[in-house]
């Protein structure tokens, strides 16, 4: 995907997830982040939001730590979020192709990773806002959905930090069945190595297998749908795993 198109999906995200946060009401609970109520998803929000801003803005070639959430509620945190959504989107646009800032996932430059990145990050707290209405997430875009796989189970959990490890080499796949997208994720006992493949291969024989289409694999693999929301097929105890260990934390 390219930098426009996921600034074009940050955009998006951010203006869906004001609305839904809005129709929800800021005491609302999120059912996607047990524990959080709607005014706490805005908080974390625009904080990640303006943190973002700052390194695109600003060129820090550092790590920077984020400002802190805002002590804000109500219309006030509402109009808050929707600014720093807004800032955010237009740092991206306005940036150049060459800028240098510090990032912490393999892309192909820091501006693609800051637009993939709050793309993504967006999108998730999209579908948490939704989770606090009666009907629940809508549906993500198939393209951006295999996008988010792809950042998910090759870039984010590619990481030495990363907690899925098994104590003995297995294999569990992710095939969309929409896109034609398949990723092959290693486990062992270090950090999983995934390979992706978009030709619609068999990939060969796994120890347990997801599928479903982008969407659904994208909200079930970030842990915002059940794991009956996706077909398990195999080994069902690699899914579960999955769903312990994979959380990412701020």
């Amino acid at each position: 995907m390219s930098i426009d198109t996921h600034i074009d999906a940050l955009d998006t995200a951010g203006k869906a997830l004001l609305t839904a946060a809005a129709a929800a009401g800021p005491d609302a609970e999120v059912p996607a982040c047990p524990g959080w109520r709607v005014r706490d998803l805005l908080r974390h929000t625009t904080m990640v939001h303006r943190w973002a801003t700052a390194f695109v803005a600003e060129g820090h070639t550092s790590y920077q730590p984020d400002g802190g959430e805002p002590d804000l509620d109500g219309d006030a945190l509402l109009t808050y979020v929707r600014e720093g959504h807004e800032g955010l989107v237009a740092a991206l646009r306005s940036a150049p192709a060459d800028l240098e800032c510090w990032s912490f996932l393999p892309a192909p430059s820091p501006l693609a990773f800051w637009a993939r990145r709050q793309a993504h990050e967006t999108t998730v707290h999209r579908a948490d806002a939704e989770s606090a209405l009666p009907a629940g997430p809508g549906p993500v875009d198939p393209a951006l959905a295999a996008d988010g796989v792809d950042e998910l189970v090759r870039a984010f959990h590619g990481r030495d930090r990363s907690r899925v490890r098994t104590e003995q080499p297995r294999l569990l796949r992710v095939r969309a069945t929409d896109t034609g997208d398949l990723w092959s994720v290693h486990l062992s006992p270090e950090a999983p190595r995934a390979e992706r493949n978009a030709d619609g291969g068999d990939g060969g024989p796994a120890d347990c297998e997801l599928s479903g289409s982008a969407g659904e694999l994208y909200l079930t693999l970030w842990n915002r749908l059940p794991l009956d929301a996706v077909t398990v097929a195999g080994d069902a105890g690699l899914a579960r795993l999955w769903r312990e260990n994979s959380g990412i934390t701020w």
